[in-house]
């Protein structure tokens, strides 16, 4: 997943990631979340036959089915996938490129603790901005359509004690390892092949399209979320750091998921 670094910028005994090592990790995340939620869905087939005894194959299908289709079940799902694929590709990238780690400037994934605090005020604006702007610009190119993403549609139908941790989820580890998968490792590997604004282009339209199965394939969300990855790169590059783009990602998510708690009723 890794090949010796050729630049100036970081010693030459420091692995970092080539263009095919970054895109293997961004894949073995999202394989990780099918895997993992496979297998919790397999545990909760065992738990239903194992409590509610001989049903029957008819009877234990409708049954596992019921459960799935609760959405309390769901949600504990996605809490559980998500922080088991984020703390495996965490701790992954972190054994396979320590070095780049905290280093500030591509090809490091700059997870250091520096950068100017105008950096941080900026990204609190734009993780505000962005979900309005962007907002306008999907509404405009889906000419009234609506566009809808799983996770809000299952998080807004949960009920408040789930609620809660599955926001706290999405705000923070979320962000943090697509932050690390998309403007870490990638772009960094990307800078070494390409200008700022060109690997800022791949990189930002990659995201896009790697969340676009959680948007029902809908092709008007792609500029949005284009758009939102090329701001987050900006961010990286231009603090040195990668918390900003890491804060503002938060806090674009923080803004969709507050529907939960304002607009919508609790769960039972």
């Amino acid at each position: 997943m890794e090949e010796s670094s050729a630049s100036t910028f970081p010693p030459r005994h420091v692995r970092v990631p080539g263009i095919g090592g970054a895109l293997c990790l961004i894949l073995l995340y999202f394989l990780l979340q099918l895997v993992v939620s496979g297998l919790l869905g397999l545990l909760l087939g065992l738990a239903v036959g194992l409590y509610r005894g001989n049903l029957g194959t008819a009877g234990f299908q409708a049954q596992l089915q019921a459960e799935l289709s609760r959405p309390d079940t769901g949600v504990v799902l996605v809490i559980l996938t998500l922080l088991v694929a984020a703390t495996l590709t965490l701790w992954l990238a972190r054994r396979c490129w320590p070095g780049p780690w905290a280093m500030a400037a591509p090809p490091g994934f700059g997870l250091n603790r520096r950068g100017p605090p105008a950096y941080y005020a900026l990204a609190v604006l734009f993780g505000l901005a962005m979900p309005v702007l962007g907002g306008w610009l999907t509404q405009w190119l889906a000419h009234g359509h609506q566009v809808t993403q799983d996770v809000k549609q299952l998080g807004g139908a949960s009920s408040l004690a789930l609620r809660i941790p599955l926001a706290l989820l999405v705000v923070s580890a979320g962000p943090l390892v697509e932050e690390l998968l998309f403007r870490g490792v990638l772009l960094s590997a990307l800078l070494r092949r390409m200008p700022a604004g060109g690997a800022m282009a791949v990189s930002s339209l990659l995201f896009a399209a790697v969340h676009l199965p959680d948007l029902n394939y809908l092709w008007y969300a792609v500029p949005n979320l284009a758009l939102l990855a090329a701001v987050l790169a900006w961010l990286r590059l231009r603090s040195g750091s990668l918390w900003p783009s890491v804060l503002a990602h938060g806090v674009n998510n923080l803004l969709a998921v507050a529907a939960w708690f304002v607009a919508l009723p609790p769960g039972h």
